[in-house]
Formats: C-alpha cells, sequence, structure tokens
C-alpha cells in the first residue's frame, strides 16, 4: 500500500516501545501505511529519555521489557510527557490492566495485538485526548490554543500579551512556530534566518531560543514550549499552548 498524505494519520508521530522485533516491525510497517511516522525502540530502560526528548504525539508502550518495564517507564515520563500512551501486554489479568491506567497510561490493548484494532484505538485516543491543542496555520499567521503569531504585522501574541521581540526573535519565533511540531535543526534554522550553514561554534541560535523562552514564560530549566531535542534541533511543541 502507497502512503497518502491525503490521510487524517498523515505525519503523526508514534514511538513503539517493544522488544519483540518480528511484532514492532510487523506494527511499524502497518502504521507506516497509514502515513504515520513510527519509531522502534526496543529497550525500557532507554525508553524514557526517548519519549521526552522526542515527545511523539503517541507512544505504544509494551509491560514486559528489558531493563525497564512499561509501568516504570509510564510513571517516570508522565511529569514531563502529556501525550497520549497506549500499553500492550501479554497478560489478560485485570489488575495489569489497573495499574497500567492508574499510573498514566490511557488505554491497553492485550496481545496478541490485531493491527486493526490498534489502529483504531490509536485513532480514538488522537481523536478524544484534550491534550492535542488544534491549531490554525495561514499564510500570515499561526494560531495554537493561547499563542499566536501575525507574519503580517510582524507581532505576537500570549492570550492577551503582546511579546516585546527583537526583529531577529520574531523571525527565529516564526520559523519555529510555522513549523511546529517539526524538529529544525541549527544548521537549518541558520540557512533559513541568515542564508548560512551551521559551523558546530554559531551560538546565537541557542542564545535568541533562551530569549524567546522567557519571553514565552517558559521553563528555561525544563523548556517545554520551545523544546530542545538532544543531537537533533528544536521543537515549537503544539501541545504546550492550552
Amino acid at each position: 500500500m502507497s502512503l497518502n498524505a491525503s490521510t487524517p494519520d498523515a505525519g503523526v508521530q508514534i514511538l513503539l516501545v517493544e522488544d519483540d522485533v518480528r511484532l514492532s516491525t510487523l506494527i511499524q510497517e502497518y502504521l507506516q501505511q497509514q502515513a504515520m511516522v513510527v519509531a522502534i525502540e526496543h529497550r525500557g530502560d532507554l525508553a524514557c529519555q526517548r519519549i521526552i526528548d522526542e515527545h511523539p504525539d503517541l507512544v505504544v508502550l509494551d509491560l514486559m521489557l528489558p531493563g525497564m518495564d512499561g509501568v516504570e517507564i509510564c510513571k517516570r515520563v508522565r511529569p514531563q510527557y502529556s501525550g497520549p500512551i497506549l500499553m500492550l501486554t501479554a497478560r489478560d489479568e485485570e489488575i495489569d490492566q489497573v495499574v497500567g491506567l492508574e499510573i498514566g497510561a490511557d488505554d491497553y490493548v492485550t496481545k496478541p495485538v490485531q493491527p486493526r484494532v490498534l489502529l483504531a484505538r490509536i485513532r480514538a485516543l488522537l481523536r478524544r485526548l484534550p491534550r492535542h491543542t488544534p491549531s490554525i496555520h495561514d499564510n500570515n499567521q499561526v494560531r495554537i490554543g493561547r499563542f499566536r503569531i501575525s507574519i503580517a504585522a510582524r507581532e505576537a501574541w500570549l492570550g492577551d500579551k503582546v511579546l516585546e521581540l527583537t526583529s531577529n526573535e520574531f523571525d527565529l519565533l516564526w520559523l519555529l512556530a510555522s513549523h511546529a511540531g517539526e524538529i529544525l535543526t541549527r544548521d537549518r534554522i541558520l540557512e533559513q534566518l541568515r542564508g548560512i550553514g551551521y559551523d558546530g561554534l554559531d551560538r546565537s541560535v541557542d542564545i535568541r531560543i533562551s530569549r524567546l523562552r522567557k519571553k514565552l514564560e517558559d521553563d528555561t530549566q525544563r523548556p517545554y514550549r520551545i523544546k530542545t531535542i538532544r543531537s537533533k534541533g528544536y521543537l515549537f511543541a503544539k501541545e504546550a499552548w492550552e
């Protein structure tokens, strides 16, 4: 089946945490047929940081994993990750379902997994959870929850407050907001704003990001509105503006 960018699932970012290589490949291929973007992590002890750093739209999380089980992963990431978590398990015991839901999972599917059932559950979570803040983006402005930025007016607002931005800060904020949910590398940012590539030393982008976070009332120690994606770049988070 060829990918179709017009499908409502196109571009949805899924992190699948599953140690069964055959099953994870099967699920990945099936979801990719729906135009979803699916990354796989086989180890539980590596999954926590990936969930926090990559901030996917949804996590499919196996219960039994090497290094750290799904319950512990869910408990650890919930303070910093607000997206839906769908747990998988080979167990069919009610107590497992109760524990999973109590520690922050949003739904629960038992193995053997039927791909169509899994897809239906994923779609249901993405539809009904209020964590996904709708955005409006046209050629002139971007609106995401309480945040709005207009390229025509060259102004940005957080609620009713007009943000005091320098010209360079505005250009960077517009670039990030108009690509909300997409990781932008330093190289791409510098190419777009200044027509040069990143030489590994230029810190101008990082300095402006730091200033923007303060003006956007972001947490400078644990930023959640403009996220630093380790070894990749920056992400303007859609879900952070409710």
